[in-house]
């Protein structure tokens, strides 16, 4: 079983978990509403992608 010979640093031990934090998510403008999407995704707003209409607005009851 391997056991490690030196205690770990703190420089070392942070280092390695540099790349663990969170980023923001990219955005992009849809080009029909205007409003922020997910690239690659149909607008939640209004419900196009690549400018067709893709999801029918829903009728409230």
């Amino acid at each position: 079983m391997g056991v490690p010979k030196r205690k770990t640093s703190r420089s070392r031990r942070n280092n390695r978990r540099a790349h663990d934090g969170l980023d923001t998510p990219a955005l992009s403008v849809c080009p029909k509403c205007k409003g922020t999407k997910l690239p690659h995704r149909i607008c939640p707003a209004c419900g196009t992608y690549k400018g067709r209409r893709v999801l029918e607005e829903q009728e409230e009851e």
